[in-house]
């Protein structure tokens, strides 16, 4: 059994935040010129306004939130729980969750990564315990069990804001989940699936991290429902769950493929496509095999080019980092949370339309 680990970010030093002075400096300007063109003053040069505002643009910079942050004497914590292993949507989470140093800077926040094993509901639960007292602010990766439900509820009730983030548990009191429609992502895969298969038969494999992830649980009931409703000739096969892992991934789908010839069509919930990928090219079925996953990563970018994967189900990792950082600070804020800003899209990629 894996521990948690704790690793703080690097960015940004929640002691310096950004201040007039940092603007004056970035766009090579005086404090008082910074001064006259955030209060309209004239004596500046069209030139000069405009390099200003591009410099406040770019660092997101607001001065009466810095302001307003800088007095409260200190900065606040949030700590975003993700899964520990090579998952690559969650490690492009965790990448703009750096990129977003200035701005976080700015506001006197520091955000720190809780590496934790989520498929396993008594590690993530005690991982979830150890940050009682300790943030202002909680977003998780979440398992739905019992145990997770009531950690949950207790960070609530000592205090924290809690969102959980791409995965949910909303029988839980946290405050705000912040990721796509995972029915609806389930169901588009349903629809990919049975309409690239055209009019052949056969069995339709699905491979899941786990079902008790509700995000994964979500996918396959939506995936399920559309299968039932339109492409009665598709039998879809009992779920596998390789725990978003590619060497497990790869040997449950090698057996798979193995014991039933006739597959056609794959859909794969969760991460491990690797290892998914490589047992049906192993297999020498993955131009036979419709094959629909999900996210743009650079090895589903790659399996979509060479025709092994036909589509990917994408939520954009950024969008979701940003908003559940945005909606972190509103809840310790007391203000209003901009659902239509925070709402996270999902799009169909194709090899033909790669971003």
């Amino acid at each position: 059994m894996t521990s948690a680990s704790l690793q703080r970010m690097k960015e940004p030093d929640v002691n310096s935040p950004l201040t007039l002075r940092d603007i004056a400096r970035q766009a090579g300007v005086s404090l008082a010129t910074v001064d006259r063109v955030l209060h309209n003053r004239p004596g500046v040069r069209p030139d000069t306004v405009r390099r200003v505002k591009e410099t406040i643009a770019r660092n997101s910079f607001q001065p009466h939130v810095a302001g307003a942050e800088l007095a409260r004497g200190r900065a606040r914590r949030f700590a975003f729980v993700m899964p520990s292993g090579p998952n690559l949507f969650m490690q492009q989470i965790q990448s703009y969750l750096g990129e977003m140093s200035g701005w976080l800077s700015a506001r006197r926040l520091a955000v720190e990564i809780v590496a934790t094993d989520v498929f396993d509901a008594s590690v993530l639960a005690s991982s979830l315990e150890a940050l009682a007292g300790e943030y202002d602010g909680v977003a998780i990766v979440a398992l739905d069990h019992p145990g997770v439900r009531a950690a949950i509820n207790d960070l609530v009730d000592g205090g924290a804001k809690v969102v959980t983030l791409v995965s949910d548990v909303p029988s839980s009191r946290r405050h705000y989940y912040v990721g796509i429609d995972n029915i609806a992502a389930g169901r588009t895969a349903g629809a990919l699936v049975g309409r690239l298969v055209g009019p052949r038969s056969g069995k339709v494999a699905i491979v899941a991290g786990s079902q008790g992830l509700r995000d994964h649980a979500e996918r396959i009931f939506g995936f399920n429902q559309v299968m039932a409703a339109e492409f009665p000739g598709l039998d879809v096969l009992p779920v596998l769950e390789g725990r978003d892992e590619d060497e497990r991934s790869e040997r449950l789908m090698s057996r798979l493929l193995g014991k039933h010839p006739d597959i056609v069509g794959l859909y794969n919930v969760g991460a491990g496509t690797q290892g998914v990928a490589k047992a049906l090219i192993d297999s020498g079925r993955e131009k036979q095999v419709v094959f629909v996953g999900h996210d743009v990563t650079t090895l589903t970018r790659k399996l979509l080019l060479q025709g092994v994967m036909d589509a990917a189900i994408s939520q954009n990792p950024g969008h979701e980092a940003r908003a559940a950082v945005r909606v972190l600070l509103a809840l310790a804020r007391g203000e209003p949370i901009l659902s239509e800003q925070e709402k996270i899209r999902i799009d169909i990629v194709m090899r033909d339309n790669l971003p």
